[in-house]
């Protein structure tokens, strides 16, 4: 931690936004296919809890505002088994679950895929045990 953040005081991440284009297709993408819990609506936003971590869906209000957003990584427990849960919603992945580094403790796998609205986003799974 470098002195400028702890002098502020940051703990942890609370918030995360993305742009959507159709505010209605994207909530029940994040809710009813990724199982996020829906916390509440508000004009063109839509808010979730993702293990703590509030999850902003948002309408953009001005054209700058207006791209893609960065890439979200939910972990899950069993990456082959949340792929093909997905798989079979119809959900949109970009290559198999792969392995991307060997770590002391245990191996990273990754798959990515798109939302509704085409956004980039990944599972990560952390497998320990493995051969």
């Amino acid at each position: 931690m470098n002195a400028t953040t702890a002098s502020i005081g940051i703990a942890r991440l609370g918030q995360i936004a993305i742009t959507v284009h159709d505010l209605n297709r994207a909530t029940a993408f994040y809710r009813d296919t990724l199982g996020l819990q829906l916390l509440f609506t508000a004009e063109k936003l839509a808010f979730f809890n993702c293990g703590g971590v509030r999850f902003m869906l948002t309408v953009p209000e001005k054209s700058e505002f207006d791209h893609p957003s960065s890439v979200l990584y939910f972990v899950v427990p069993d990456i082959s088994a949340a792929h093909q849960g997905l798989l079979a919603k119809s959900v949109r992945f970009e290559g198999e679950p792969h392995l991307i580094a060997k770590m002391p403790d245990h191996d990273l796998w990754m798959a990515f895929f798109r939302d509704s609205e085409l956004n980039l986003l990944a599972l990560m799974s952390e497998v320990h045990g493995a051969a």
